[in-house]
């Protein structure tokens, strides 16, 4: 079809709509093949390792008392359905940054706010902060994305799972596993890193998953709660404003600690960093 300077176009043949119709539909293809949408990109770029289906014990988490006083956690049987995958590496800071720049994560508080590394795990976010991720993530890349029940963590944590061993106690004089779990902390004190490290600083577990049991506690979706057994056995008290995290040893915070070095761990030796990855059901 010509069209003539000052004059009006001709009416379009039905020849000329095929053909524009045409290359229109090559462009959009093209187009897609090159610049595929931002939730295909996003989805595809993540990494994850299958974890392993079936039943499993470990060590339960969560306070136990009998009669008032603490004793160890007993061994519990958890299960994994098939089809679950987690991701292979915790959310990179870099990653977290885009989310906040969505709009859809919470800007990170002034100490961690520089942190934008594309090698090294998000620290200094709270239970609120993950959960806020995942929902930004699975909206992003039409998957669903969530936080790991601790079982789920264990499970993909394999031979990188530690349980805490029993604590001598004597009925008559609670000094005696009061003294037991100072030394324990004073052990875990040793050689402790307190930085994020790089991605793979760790190593990587039988499944492949890095740094499972590092310097960064991950946080879980399982609620604490407190069980009282022996003799006076009652029904749990759970507390869903607090979470389990994991990490080389279990650790408990409330969900809105960012920074548990600051005073936000009332017993024990305080994680190093708080930080996460998710799962996804297939």
């Amino acid at each position: 079809m010509t069209v003539t300077p000052g004059a009006s176009p001709a009416p379009a043949t039905s020849f000329d709509r095929a053909m524009h119709a045409g290359l229109l539909a090559i462009s959009l293809a093209f187009g897609a093949a090159v610049w595929p949408t931002a939730g295909a990109a996003t989805a595809a770029a993540i990494d994850v390792v299958p974890i392993p289906a079936g039943e499993f014990t470990y060590q339960a988490a969560g306070e136990f008392l009998d009669r008032g006083r603490p004793v160890d956690a007993p061994r519990v049987q958890g299960r994994v359905e098939a089809g679950r995958v987690i991701m292979r590496r915790q959310v990179s800071q870099a990653e977290y940054a885009r989310c906040v720049q969505a709009g859809a994560c919470k800007r990170l508080d002034k100490g961690f706010r520089h942190l934008d590394a594309s090698d090294r795990p998000a620290v200094g976010v709270s239970w609120a902060d993950a959960t806020a991720y995942a929902d930004w993530l699975s909206r992003e890349t039409g998957q669903r994305w969530r936080l790991p029940a601790y079982a789920e963590w264990v499970r993909a944590a394999a031979d990188r799972y530690r349980e805490e061993g029993a604590l001598p106690s004597d009925p008559a004089n609670p000094a005696v596993r009061w003294l037991a779990e100072y030394e324990r902390e004073i052990a875990r004190s040793r050689g402790r890193i307190k930085p994020a490290q790089p991605f793979g600083h760790f190593g990587v577990n039988a499944l492949g998953v890095s740094d499972m049991g590092g310097n960064v506690w991950e946080w879980t979706d399982t609620c604490f709660a407190s069980h009282s057994v022996g003799a006076l056995p009652l029904a749990p008290r759970e507390n869903c404003g607090v979470r389990i995290l994991a990490g080389a040893h279990i650790a408990a915070m409330a969900d809105f600690i960012r920074d548990p070095r600051n005073g936000a761990c009332s017993i024990g030796l305080p994680p190093a960093n708080l930080g996460f990855r998710l799962v996804r059901e297939e």
